[in-house]
């Protein structure tokens, strides 16, 4: 029969013991938990990329003529005010038929609202589609092509001679109804895509 103080020390020797066990064991299911996680990473990365390109793509060919070239991969971005807009160039044979600029502003009566705007290359609207935003629905929601036609006034407009400004802040847009923040706001984020394109123009002179 152990005494107390052997029976004391065998005790902790078996504390320790399965101490020892459960770290090694921990050790061994992070080791296989990221291991694992790498190899699903690298298998799903190039997967994950395309589809993003694809969903790109399908976001330009809405506002910009047909072409035969990879926007999404040919991207630049250009600088706008203390931020930058990505530019996607739209070619057909070698040609660019129209540059769609990913575009925001945060002046939406609920924050943030982000569209691809079509620009010709003489810096006309060719055609907006909205891709984000958490404007009121029925109201500000408005500005998005599938629930009214404001966009459809942009279309063909030059803003050198079209003023991207609210009617009734004297400007040539006519404001959705009970929605002036909204459409102040998409006013905002096309006329920001403009002036980055224009920069672009000018410094290629």
């Amino acid at each position: 029969m152990l005494n107390p103080k052997d029976s004391e020390k065998l005790n902790m020797a078996k504390k320790e013991s399965t101490f020892g066990n459960m770290l090694m064991a921990l050790l061994i299911i992070s080791l296989v938990s990221s291991t694992t996680l790498g190899f699903v990473y690298e298998f799903t990365k190039e997967p994950i990329r395309m589809v993003e390109i694809n969903k790109t793509n399908a976001a330009i060919q809405a506002v910009v003529p047909p072409f035969d070239n990879q926007p999404a991969v040919e991207s630049y971005k250009v600088a706008s005010d203390l931020d930058s807009l990505r530019f996607y160039p739209a070619k057909m044979k070698g040609v660019v038929v129209g540059t769609a600029v990913e575009t925001y502003t945060k002046k939406g009566f609920s924050g943030l609202i982000k569209l691809m705007i079509g620009l010709a290359p003489d810096g006309s609207i060719i055609d907006i589609s909205v891709l984000e935003h958490q404007e009121t629905p029925g109201l500000g929601d408005k500005i998005d092509k599938a629930k009214s036609d404001f966009s459809l006034q942009f279309q063909g407009k030059n803003p050198a001679e079209f003023k991207l400004i609210v009617k009734k802040d004297r400007g040539d847009v006519d404001a959705i109804t009970a929605s002036t923040i909204s459409s102040r706001a998409y006013c905002d984020a096309v006329k920001r895509a403009y002036d980055a394109y224009m920069s672009t123009l000018v410094k290629n002179q």
